[in-house]
């Protein structure tokens, strides 16, 4: 086979794209949408029914639910919104990806103030259920105040 300059281009431009799929792994089938909608649910207040639930298909422990107008939130952001240290360490244990609400909820002031430094102005952003970072801090209660002291000074 000749190569020509328009295989050659063909084949530098698809190079990407098929080095891009060939480091995707196999994901498997979705999670069943009840599944993932009880877990977040649980997380939010239900260790027991998070553990079971984690157990029987622990890939939930990073899926999301859309309550709607595309308020997706995670088992970890229900846990920190509702200041369920507990369950929010439990699914960090697990794999969860932690987030800057988890870590403000948690008492976590190197990671509020590396977020803030790294971009200023993200203790604006809204969480779940449009709830404020300095709410999460606050549900976090005294292992949090160094966190609510700190997101004060910037309001």
């Amino acid at each position: 086979m000749k190569t020509t300059r328009r295989s050659m281009i063909s084949a530098v431009a698809l190079a990407p794209a098929a080095l891009a799929q060939s480091r995707i792994p196999a994901r498997g089938p979705q999670l069943d949408a009840t599944l993932v909608k009880d877990f977040v649910g649980a997380a939010h207040g239900n260790i027991e029914k998070t553990r079971a639930l984690l157990e029987q298909q622990p890939a939930l422990v990073n899926s999301t639910w859309d309550w709607g107008g595309g308020d997706w939130e995670t088992g970890l952001g229900g846990a920190s919104h509702m200041g369920n240290r507990e369950i929010a360490l439990y699914l960090l244990d697990h794999g969860a990806r932690m987030d800057l609400f988890a870590a403000a909820m948690l008492g976590k002031l190197d990671v509020v103030k590396a977020a803030m430094a790294a971009f200023p102005g993200a203790h604006k952003i809204l969480g779940p259920h449009k709830i404020p970072l300095i709410a999460h801090a606050r549900k976090g209660g005294p292992e949090a105040e160094a966190v609510v002291r700190f997101l004060e000074e910037l309001t």
